[in-house]
């Protein structure tokens, strides 16, 4: 009860930027962040999706209108942050531009941002969801794994770019089931809150993300080594964050110490 009182509390505003490929579960837990902590949802999908009259009449060049819908969501972001609230972009922020926009966006209004990217570690997972969902699947989006491979592949890497010193947790909601799924959005809300809350700060002798926490630390043996740490965090399940010193990223995943 705390955490959601100090989350959902007047303050510092932040913009949650979400990150990831097609069924990876961003905007699922786009929705669950949005929900949990009463904050605007901008899901650039909702904009594109209303561009296909656009498309079919005119017939614009490549990507014209996924950028509209971008420079739509950003300007929607701008207006929910100069009225003080926190906002929830999701979208796949597969190029380091848009970063950089929600970057200068969020300074221009005194606001936190923070990146919580969505990253499969079971393909078959991926793969089931993502054909799962071809009937009910937007005009735009890949609607077999043939599809979603074309699209990473016209990405050519542009997706795995530095992220310039923003907060970032990497999470997985492809392992564990619901469990798995709740335990990710019990990451996601510890992690913006304590960005949010300045809580998240970069150590002056290495690229390093710290989250302060009152909760017991502990590893399992087999996961020490120089480059990762972790730290308990309560949720619908144990979970357990590494805290990377060379990317500057937190990865979450399911305890099973």
């Amino acid at each position: 009860m705390a955490k959601e009182q100090e989350n959902r509390r007047p303050g510092t505003p932040i913009v949650i930027a979400m990150k990831g490929h097609p069924g990876t579960g961003k905007s699922t837990l786009a929705r669950a962040l949005s929900s949990a902590l009463k904050i605007p949802l901008l899901d650039k999908d909702d904009v594109r999706d209303c561009t296909l009259a656009l498309q079919q009449r005119h017939q614009p060049p490549d990507g014209l209108l996924n950028d509209l819908a971008y420079d739509v969501v950003f300007a929607v972001a701008a207006t929910q942050l100069s009225n003080g609230l926190s906002v929830v972009v999701d979208s796949p922020l597969s190029r380091r531009a848009r970063l950089d926009r929600l970057v200068r966006l969020a300074s221009s209004h005194g606001a936190r941002i923070a990146v919580v990217e969505c990253r499969p570690g079971d393909e078959a997972e991926w793969r089931r969801r993502l054909e799962a969902r071809r009937d009910a699947g937007s005009w735009h989006k890949p609607a077999t794994w043939r599809d979603l491979e074309r699209l990473l592949e016209a990405y050519g890497g542009c997706t795995e770019y530095d992220l310039g010193g923003v907060p970032r947790l990497v999470v997985d909601t492809t392992r564990g089931g619901d469990g798995g799924a709740a335990a990710a959005a019990a990451a996601a809300e510890e992690f913006v809150a304590a960005v949010r809350g300045g809580r998240v700060m970069k150590r002056a002798s290495a690229s390093e993300y710290l989250v302060g926490r009152r909760h017991e630390w502990r590893l399992r043996p087999s996961d020490r080594d120089e480059s990762s740490t972790a730290v308990i965090i309560p949720g619908p399940r144990d979970c357990f964050i590494f805290i990377n010193q060379c990317k500057c990223e937190i990865t979450v995943g399911v305890c099973i110490c």
